[in-house]
């Protein structure tokens, strides 16, 4: 089975939106997705909650497809939404100097797509 871990690090929704869509189609067409949210996209993630924004549809279609792998303790931290992230249950990774390491997933066969 292929395997394609998306690490996402910008910031703003057009750019997420696409980390969305791809996962989903990557994960539906067979292949061993997973997303980290790194660097600025960390923001994000009270965002993938709001029912009125523009990610919320496909959040929660990567969320039911338990896409998420994670987000980076750091980052999350720097922009403030670590206790979000906890609070919705993601993964904390910081095992790369307190960052969301690839090592790993290199390791495990993944497929490294940066964004």
């Amino acid at each position: 089975m292929k395997k394609v871990v998306i690490f996402a690090f910008r910031g703003d929704s057009m750019c997420f939106i696409h980390v969305l869509l791809y996962g989903i189609e990557l994960s539906q067409n067979g292949i061993d997705t997973r997303i980290v949210l790194e660097g600025e996209s960390t923001k994000l993630i009270p965002e993938l909650y709001n029912e009125n924004g523009p990610l919320f549809n496909l959040a929660q279609k990567a969320l039911k497809l338990n896409l998420f792998e994670g987000v980076c303790k750091a980052c999350s931290t720097m922009m403030g939404t670590i206790e979000d992230a906890k609070k919705r249950s993601f993964n904390i990774l910081s095992d790369m100097s307190g960052h969301a390491g690839m090592a790993r997933f290199i390791n495990e066969g993944f497929e490294v797509i940066t964004f």
